[in-house]
C-alpha cells in the first residue's frame, strides 16, 4: 500500500493513478551508461569507469525518486507525492481548484511526458514535473472537479 492509499480520507475512491515517466527520469543515467560503453569500446578503461560511476550514482538516485513518486485523482482530492529522503507533497480538494494545464514539449508529446499545473483557489500553483500522460491526468481532474461541483 503507496503513501497516498494509507491517508485516503473517508468515502474517498481513487480514479486515477499515475506515475513519473521513465524517459525523462533516466535519461542521464542512460546517457551515461552510454558513454561508459563508447568509452570500453575505444579502451579508454579510466574513463569508462568515471562514467559507470556517473551512471550508477545518478541511476540508483533516479531509481528511487521513480519509486517513491505517485500521482493520484480520487473522488475528493489531487494527491502527489514525489521524493522519498526529501518528499514535497500536494493535498488538494477538488472543489479549490480553479484550473489545470500541461505543459510539454516536443519530446514529451513523442514519449508521453509533461508537467501538470494545478492552480487553487487564492492563485496558489502547483507544479507536478514528468508526469505520464499528463493529459489523461488534466482530464480526470477535469471530470471530478465538474462531478465535485454538481449539486447532490
Amino acid at each position: 500500500m503507496g503513501y497516498i492509499e494509507e491517508n485516503l480520507i473517508e468515502g474517498e475512491v481513487v480514479i486515477y493513478k499515475t506515475k513519473l515517466h521513465w524517459f525523462p527520469v533516466f535519461f542521464w543515467p542512460a546517457f551515461f551508461l552510454l558513454l561508459f560503453i563508447f568509452t570500453l569500446i575505444s579502451d579508454n578503461a579510466e574513463a569508462g569507469a568515471f562514467f559507470l560511476l556517473i551512471a550508477l550514482i545518478f541511476g540508483l538516485g533516479s531509481f528511487i525518486n521513480y519509486s517513491a513518486s505517485e500521482f493520484e485523482v480520487t473522488n475528493k482530492r489531487i494527491l502527489a507525492k514525489v521524493g522519498w529522503l526529501r518528499r514535497r507533497s500536494l493535498d488538494m480538494l477538488l472543489t479549490k481548484v480553479e484550473g489545470i494545464y500541461v505543459e510539454q514539449g516536443i519530446l514529451g508529446r513523442i514519449f508521453g511526458y509533461g508537467t501538470v499545473v494545478v492552480t487553487g483557489t487564492g492563485g496558489t500553483k502547483s507544479v507536478l514535473k514528468n508526469i505520464a500522460y499528463p493529459l489523461e491526468f488534466r482530464k480526470i481532474v477535469q471530470e471530478q472537479v465538474t462531478a465535485a461541483q454538481e449539486p447532490r
